[in-house]
């Protein structure tokens, strides 16, 4: 992203380059935001920032060279008009551009009071929620508290690829329009800020306050550990806790807790991804935590690294019973490759996850390539379970064709349970919310829209196919006697950044499909079975809207302009 303002300014510097790859810059920043000169091809520089001869944050980035991609705010509003020394190590042993003195980012650093982040990204989704600038990936520490929904994120405030890992907040009425509230969570000396997660303490058990919001998350230094803070004004700033780390482990992928209150139990649960299992554990006070038992050894997909797990108890539909969920979200080892979220379906007493399926049995909540890190909302009204997940994968997040932001979140899905043919599958629909989207119906796919597809022949398959005056196009395809339905983006439009783009990807149906609800936005396409029996999430980046739809015979067609 290009950060302009109306006065911006080069800040007076002095350069002294130590060695080949050690620089120290001196200035005095004028106005409240420095603006480093990103150049995403460069190796990631170690950067301290030096005040009053200490060291008050410390970040990795990737000074520009030779060009300029975008630029990132550093903010020293704390230090304007005070001096201030960036001590800046690059890792490459020598560089093939010049003197280290002589790189790009020394002569376009700017002193600027404030920064533009005005959409300059043609694939900047309008209706997902994204960063304003910067990298995003998994969605943390996600409550409903006083009509009011939280998300935080995994968050590179320093450049759109994945580093500096920190917690971006945001905040909605409505689960479409999004406010971006700052960088609540940072790193500090037990490391950077891993995913977790967050409850609102309604009876003050942990004694930071009533209603305190509460947040658990994966401080990532030398080994990982588990630690706590605390916000006593809705999320907005949060205080550490003093006795961090509050859980401890010799496992090396030791991540990711989500914590939950259980009535069951009449305590808090939490689960946390420990190597190629869950561990799950109790506390009366969410500070000290008892080990309870460990589940997944040899359970579901084990082609990757589990991570972000989630545990709730959910209805059945069409039945009284309720059944406990446990999502496992696994890097690599996806259904098409690269990272995916799993799940699993039992029992569970506060002490032991029993899963009712075979060991071998593998489930997929989505379909798609690009969903991932699925968790949902602590607190939510009306006993709801709301999910969000990131929308991208692993095998080419980093490279995807945007560059003032990388990542978007997936559209809101409420989750419930039903049984197939003797199996419990998790239930995946389009959370209510996104109904008030809806504006003119329209003639035509328009960049933001959704399209309602009634299925009225189950003899043929039926073909769906979004294209533009490209020739780039997205094909569907319900098979009903397979029960399965496909997309095939292999010629979607631009997939040369990663081999790993282009891909066919199969759901199974469990059941005939009578209407499809298709979501398109700028840079993805969502499928849902209206009553939530299939769910497929995949990326696009074609050079211009979709504006044109075909559909088999036998089917009636509905599109709403999204608003």
């Amino acid at each position: 992203m290009m950060i302009t303002q109306a006065f911006s300014q080069s800040v007076p510097m002095k350069i002294s380059a130590l060695s080949d790859n050690h620089v120290l810059v001196s200035l005095t920043p004028e106005q409240r935001y420095l603006l480093l000169p990103i150049e995403e091809d460069e190796a990631q520089a170690a950067l301290k920032v030096i005040v009053d001869n200490e060291v008050v944050e410390t970040l990795n980035v990737k000074l520009a060279a030779d060009h300029i991609d975008y630029s990132v705010p550093l903010d020293l509003g704390r230090y304007t008009n005070k001096p201030v020394l960036l001590d800046v190590t690059f890792h490459n042993e020598r560089r093939s551009t010049g003197d280290v003195k002589d790189f790009t980012a020394w002569k376009a650093m700017q002193s600027v009071a404030h920064f533009d982040t005005k959409n300059r990204e043609k694939y900047r989704p309008l209706y997902h929620h994204t960063p304003l600038w910067g990298w995003m990936n998994d969605p943390n520490g996600m409550f409903y508290k006083d009509g009011v929904w939280h998300l935080y994120f995994q968050y590179n405030p320093y450049g759109s690829q994945w580093e500096n890992m920190t917690w971006g907040h945001s905040t909605s009425k409505d689960l479409v329009h999004w406010t971006f509230e700052g960088c609540p969570i940072r790193p500090d000396g037990l490391g950077t800020i891993f995913s977790g997660s967050a409850v609102v303490d309604k009876a003050n058990t942990a004694g930071m306050g009533k209603d305190a919001v509460v947040a658990f998350y994966t401080s990532a230094g030398t080994s990982q550990v588990q630690s706590l803070a605390y916000s006593l004004d809705n999320g907005k700033r949060f205080t550490k806790y003093a006795g961090n780390p509050i859980l401890t482990d010799r496992i090396t992928d030791f991540r990711d807790p989500k914590v939950f209150w259980n009535a069951d139990l009449n305590a808090w649960n939490l689960i946390l991804a420990a190597g190629q299992q869950m561990n799950i554990y109790s506390s009366k006070d969410l500070k000290n935590w008892t080990f309870e038992s460990a589940f997944g050894r040899e359970y579901g997909n084990h082609d990757g690294v589990w991570e972000c797990p989630d545990l709730m108890k959910l209805p059945i539909e069409g039945t009284k019973e309720a059944k406990w969920l446990l999502l496992c979200n696994i890097n690599p080892g996806g259904p098409f490759g690269g990272s995916a979220t799993q799940y699993f379906v039992g029992s569970f007493d506060g002490h032991k996850f029993v899963c009712e399926s075979q060991p071998n049995v593998t489930k997929w909540m989505d379909y798609g390539k690009d969903h991932y890190a699925t968790v949902t909302f602590d607190n939510a009204p009306d006993n709801r379970r709301v999910a969000l997940a990131w929308m991208s994968n692993w095998q080419y997040g980093n490279q995807v064709p945007t560059q003032q932001f990388r990542s978007a979140n997936s559209v809101p899905r409420d989750l419930g349970l039903f049984v197939d043919q003797g199996e419990t599958y998790v239930s995946v629909t389009p959370s209510r919310e996104l109904l008030a989207l809806r504006g003119d119906k329209v003639s035509h796919p328009t960049a933001a829209c959704e399209i309602l597809i009634d299925l009225r022949s189950q003899a043929q398959p039926t073909t769906i196919t979004l294209s533009n005056a490209h020739h780039e196009q997205v094909v569907m395809t319900y098979q009903p006697k397979d029960h399965t339905f496909s997309m095939d983006r292999t010629a979607s439009g631009i997939t040369d950044f990663s081999n790993h783009f282009k891909a066919i990807t199969i759901a199974p149906t469990h059941g005939k499909l009578t209407q499809l609800r298709l979501f398109i936005d700028k840079c993805s396409v969502e499928a849902f079975d209206a009553s939530g029996r299939m769910a497929m999430t995949n990326l696009v980046f074609p050079k211009v809207p979709y504006d044109k739809l075909t559909v088999s015979k036998g089917a009636r067609v509905t599109i709403y302009d999204l608003k």
